[in-house]
């Protein structure tokens, strides 16, 4: 990646909070290409629930809502509404997909715990 585009994606980052690992990006727009709806985005948000307090929900949603932020991410959009931005200041989004873990998992700095299911924060 040049000195711009990582500057760029820096920028682009700011707005949402969120980054995405490499693995992630590819997960996301493979999984949007075989989605084939036009206008795919993905939706990363912090929701009251779970056992700690909070709960991510990430999805796929081609709505976009009064003060949502919206993030270009090579090919597709990320968007976060501004309630969770605070919430995800910081957080990195990977994907796994090994014999002993496949998934989605988010690594967020503002999280002081979680459950023991793993399922929600505070």
């Amino acid at each position: 990646m040049s000195a711009t585009q990582q500057a760029e994606e820096a920028k682009d980052t700011a707005a949402t909070g969120v980054v995405l690992t490499d693995a992630a990006a590819e997960k996301v727009k493979a999984l949007i290409e075989q989605e084939g709806e036009e206008g795919l985005a993905l939706r990363v948000e912090v929701s009251p629930g779970g056992c700690s307090g909070l709960r991510y929900g990430l999805y796929f949603d081609t709505d976009r809502r009064e003060g949502d932020v919206v993030q270009p991410y090579g090919g597709f959009e990320v968007i976060v509404d501004r309630m969770s931005v605070p919430y995800l200041m910081g957080a990195s989004i990977d994907f796994a997909d090994r014999i002993d873990a496949q998934g989605f998992t988010i690594d967020n700095p503002n999280a002081q715990g979680s459950c023991a299911c793993g399922d929600s924060f505070h």
